[in-house]
């Protein structure tokens, strides 16, 4: 399978929000987003008016994350973060769900939370993308309910991963899926139509993305944008 690069770019959001990355990584990241001209960056909060000020003019949005990788911080801090993420220029919202809370199913705690998230969102011209971290989600039920509590709510993406979701395994070792087929499937079954799907974690290669993508999804958290469009063009994507 080919096509356009151009096409391809624009389901990429490119993360840039490794705990390690230094500024002159971030702004070596936005450039790389900007040449390639992906749909949007994922960044830092902190640099959100650097990645502003790197992307202007290019059409790549500015996207900050709130509440993560965990999701335990109140939902007056997730707000306030959601609130000056906006302030700073961001006009997308990664948010990671109380994950305490969707196990323990409080959903009336849960729906809130999403809720003013989506609000303040709303209220900023942002668009929210809920984190369902589903390696901690065993459960399928739990996962089908989140869908319907965003579908319900509007929010624009449901996502499946922070791609730092290490669950603890049998041997005492911690590793994580990210986005699999089957959560990929469940997902964008249960969601509304109007609600798009994000996959991030474990998408590293050009036929993964394709995968995914066959599956429903809308965007794609990737670090390894510049890899996988590199793969593309040497297999003839014009």
């Amino acid at each position: 399978m080919t096509g356009k690069i151009s096409d391809l770019a624009k389901v990429i959001d490119h993360s840039l929000l490794h705990p390690t990355l230094t500024d002159r990584e971030l702004r070596e990241g936005c450039q790389l987003a900007r040449a390639s001209k992906v749909a949007a960056v994922s960044i830092k909060p902190y640099a959100v008016p650097m990645a502003v000020e790197i992307l202007a003019g290019s059409g790549v949005k500015t996207g900050s994350v709130v509440g993560f990788p965990h999701g335990n911080s109140r939902i007056a801090v997730k707000v306030r973060e959601a609130a000056v993420a906006c302030e700073d220029g961001a006009t997308e919202l990664d948010a990671v769900v109380n994950i305490g809370k969707v196990l323990g199913e409080d959903w009336g705690y849960v729906a809130d939370e999403i809720k003013a998230l989506n609000d303040v969102g709303t209220a900023n011209g942002a668009i929210l993308k809920l984190i369902f971290e589903n390696d901690f989600l065993t459960n399928d039920q739990l996962k089908i309910k989140l869908c319907e509590i965003c579908s319900e709510i509007g929010v624009a993406f449901v996502k499946t991963s922070t791609g730092y979701g290490f669950a603890r395994q049998p041997d005492g070792s911690y590793s994580y899926r990210g986005a699999t087929e089957h959560d990929l499937r469940l997902m964008r079954e249960h969601s509304a139509p109007g609600v798009r799907l994000k996959a991030a974690g474990g998408v590293r290669t050009l036929d993964q993305l394709l995968k995914v993508l066959e599956l429903g999804v809308s965007r794609v958290g990737l670090s390894a944008t510049k890899a996988i469009l590199d793969e593309a063009r040497e297999r003839g994507w014009g």
